[in-house]
């Protein structure tokens, strides 16, 4: 269908998706390996630095871990010792933005609650810094574009922690989308989801403020995934938000969505942190293919309706990730993941917030 290729033309060209997403093949293995590495900064050292981005560190080719910043003292000698950070590259909060005179240091990857990525973010690129700023990208589409803005001006790159984009079996599927190998895309199934049980009330995750809930925290894995696995934009969304755990007072604890694309492609997403559900799902006119699990740390697999097995090994998710990152920087090359494609899934959220809170189909722009 026309209408399809103009819109997958479009949404490839927001994305900025580089040759390398589009065959599949991971982009590290296009240009030869730079002798430089990186120092990377971690900001904010909490579970998701210390038990997996700090470990990948240590298996990039393009990047290093050299410093910290935290708010949390007793955390930093503990670092120090495990990754033989320099006392000169350890920061606070507070003095994050001296940084601009530390040569040691060429990203920071912004870590905190999302309710503060717009902060750390500006101040790391207001340093000179390049950003690597996690997902979701903000809390809005406006907190998203200053970001952008910021970065820009100070001719840095930014790129957001999408790993599944750097993901061997998720970038054949984003290939799908552009050679259509089973007919036309009529549906799509997208479901990011775990079985928990809330938290204390004073938990960021169970903050509305900060980006807690449902949506943002596992949503944006189900509505990107519909977005990369049709190469499309959503021109409109019925959203439903469900509050009734009893721990969610003020975020959602399960989130059903409709994305309606263009060619009456439709996509069913459905988050939740109380119930489980892991799969990407693409049903086409002559067939079909799904990858379960379609976000999971490691043992992304998929399956075709025609017996093919999308089995890449992929040894660490991060570390591809950050040496596809750091590789777009050392060759001054387009990032998988730009800052667009961040903001993106937040005005969809904000669509989705706005939908529920109506009853009512909200179109997109």
């Amino acid at each position: 269908m026309n209408i399809n290729k103009s819109s997958r033309r479009q949404f490839i060209k927001r994305m900025g998706l580089g040759s390398a997403v589009l065959t599949g093949v991971s982009s590290s293995h296009l240009w030869a390996a730079p002798q430089r590495k990186l120092g990377v900064a971690l900001v904010g050292l909490g579970y998701y630095s210390r038990d997996l981005l700090a470990p990948a560190l240590q298996l990039t080719q393009h990047c290093e871990l050299r410093g910290i910043v935290t708010g949390s003292p007793e955390k930093i000698p503990v670092w120090q010792k495990k990754y033989g950070i320099k006392d000169a590259n350890v920061y606070n909060y507070d003095n994050m933005h001296t940084i601009a005179n530390n040569p040691d240091i060429d990203v920071i990857y912004i870590v905190v609650p999302t309710g503060l990525h717009l902060k750390y973010s500006v101040i790391a690129a207001n340093a000179g810094k390049h950003v690597w700023c996690e997902k979701p990208m903000a809390m809005d589409a406006t907190e998203c574009q200053t970001i952008i803005d910021t970065c820009r001006k100070n001719k840095v790159k930014l790129s957001i922690g999408y790993r599944m984009q750097h993901e061997p079996n998720t970038q054949t599927v984003i290939q799908y989308a552009k050679s259509l190998p089973y007919g036309d895309i009529g549906s799509v199934t997208s479901t990011a989801a775990y079985a928990g049980n809330g938290a204390a009330a004073d938990y960021w995750r169970m903050q509305a403020a900060m980006g807690g809930g449902a949506l943002y925290d596992m949503g944006v894995y189900a509505i990107n995934g519909a977005r990369y696995a049709t190469g499309m934009e959503p021109v409109a969304v019925t959203a439903k938000r469900d509050f009734s755990h009893p721990k969610f007072n003020e975020v959602d604890n399960t989130t059903t969505l409709t994305l309606e694309f263009p060619g009456e492609v439709i996509a069913k997403c459905r988050t939740s942190v109380v119930e489980s559900g892991n799969v990407l799902r693409v049903d086409c006119a002559d067939g079909w293919y799904q990858l379960s699990p379609m976000q999971a740390y490691n043992n992304v697999t998929g399956t075709t309706s025609d017996g093919k097995t999308l089995d890449k090994f992929i040894a660490n998710q991060q570390a591809a990730q950050m040496d596809n990152d750091a590789l777009a920087i050392l060759n001054n090359s387009q990032v998988i993941v730009p800052g667009e494609d961040g903001k993106r899934d937040i005005e969809i959220v904000q669509a989705a917030i706005e939908s529920s809170a109506k009853n009512q189909r909200v179109t997109l722009t």
